[in-house]
């Protein structure tokens, strides 16, 4: 099999780098949130689907303890650490998620190991495509196959996850890294976060003559912020005086008795929701019977819900959704935790060189930062290049 272009690049670099070649090259798609916003970690519905953007790691098991690891971007440089010591107080950048992954795994039973990682990325970092799930997925891919560790792929997302919560410290649920490691190309994932099952979803936009643009507003955004755990807190409060598990057992008919029980903020983020797991069980459904260009109003609904009630956009990601809107988009959200990141559009082939203009001009009118505008295509999930 001829390796996809770049990846001989890549471990040339690797030998250069760490004086021996890979065991071998490894990839995971960044992911975008085609609708189901802050519905996972209250055992919700999502559908996102993997991009046909990624983290590819070289990666080579060391005899000894030593994790080396090192970048193509940024400048943080070449980190050593410790397999048998790892420390989320000392790990910095990038390196927390290839660390948090070998410390999950330890936490599981695996033997303490070293290896060497060398990193490339063209998932954009910040914009809420899932950057860093793409470098845990490829790097679990990656371990569980050189370690014979034999994790199924929902032990891969679990551990994933455990290494996001307990380590880097970001209380997110398991939509990202079940997007990367289970995509698959012209397919959304339908996911319920209760029972972990998923179901693909085609998405044949390209086939409807639409394009998914994403809108990158070079807004920077974090998870570990305090702003998504708030969120999550608000969350767990609704469901405690609702006397539910969590908000999944609150239906759309729940709402006007909730509006009672609980103050007006709490009961935004509640309808929030509620109203969000709808929409992805319509989105569902609007996909298998009339197809993407029948669910425009879905992704519109979302954005206002996530701004209004959810309050997680920013002035940047309501000015590019408005734009790319009056400029002919069939629909647009912001995409992922909020608080900056990107927005969809989805957009008519014809209608995209006008979308693109639209929101540049609108950007530059108002003072921001130019964003970055490009297309995705759902693509495959985690996998072995080389």
């Amino acid at each position: 099999m001829t390796p996809p272009p770049g990846i001989d690049e890549l471990a040339a670099t690797f030998r250069s780098t760490f004086g021996a070649a890979p065991d071998g090259v490894w990839q995971a798609p960044g992911r975008v949130n085609l609708i189901g916003e802050h519905t996972d970690y209250n055992e919700g519905f999502v559908l996102p689907f993997a991009i046909d953007r990624t983290a590819r790691v070289a990666v080579r098991i060391r005899p000894d303890s030593t994790v080396r690891l090192l970048s193509t971007f940024g400048n943080q440089g070449l980190t050593t650490a410790d397999a048998g010591a790892l420390n989320r107080a000392t790990a910095r950048g990038w390196t927390k998620y290839p660390l948090g992954v070998l410390w999950a795994l330890q936490q599981r039973g695996l033997p303490v190991t070293g290896m060497d990682v060398l990193l490339d990325s063209d998932v954009p970092r910040g914009a809420g495509l899932s950057s860093s799930h793409a470098i845990e997925c490829a790097v679990i891919t990656a371990l569980n196959e050189l370690t014979g560790a034999g994790l199924g792929v929902q032990d891969m997302v679990l551990a994933t996850q455990r290494a996001e919560n307990d380590f880097v410290g970001a209380p997110t649920g398991i939509m990202d890294q079940s997007a990367s490691l289970r995509g698959a190309a012209g397919h959304a994932v339908f996911l319920d976060c209760r029972d972990q099952s998923i179901r693909l979803v085609p998405f044949g936009a390209a086939r409807a003559g639409l394009e998914m643009l994403v809108i990158d507003t070079k807004v920077s955004h974090s998870h570990a912020g305090g702003g998504y755990a708030a969120r999550r807190s608000s969350c767990e409060l609704g469901s405690e005086v609702l006397g539910v598990k969590s908000l999944r057992d609150v239906g759309l008919d729940d709402l006007a008795e909730a509006g009672g029980l609980l103050d007006d903020e709490t009961f935004r983020r509640v309808r929030h929701v509620v109203t969000e797991n709808d929409r992805v069980l319509q989105t569902v459904e609007l996909l298998g019977s009339a197809g993407p260009q029948a669910i425009g109003h879905l992704l519109d609904a979302s954005h206002a819900s996530m701004r209004d009630d959810f309050e997680i956009s920013c002035a940047e990601l309501d000015l590019a959704v408005d734009a790319a809107r009056s400029a002919g988009a069939l629909g647009a959200r912001m995409t992922g935790g909020g608080f900056g990141g990107s927005a969809i559009a989805l957009t008519p082939v014809g209608a995209v060189r006008g979308v693109r203009a639209a929101v540049e001009r609108s950007f530059a009118q108002a003072g921001y930062t130019a964003p970055d505008i490009f297309s995705v295509r759902p693509a495959a999930g985690a996998m072995r290049l080389a």
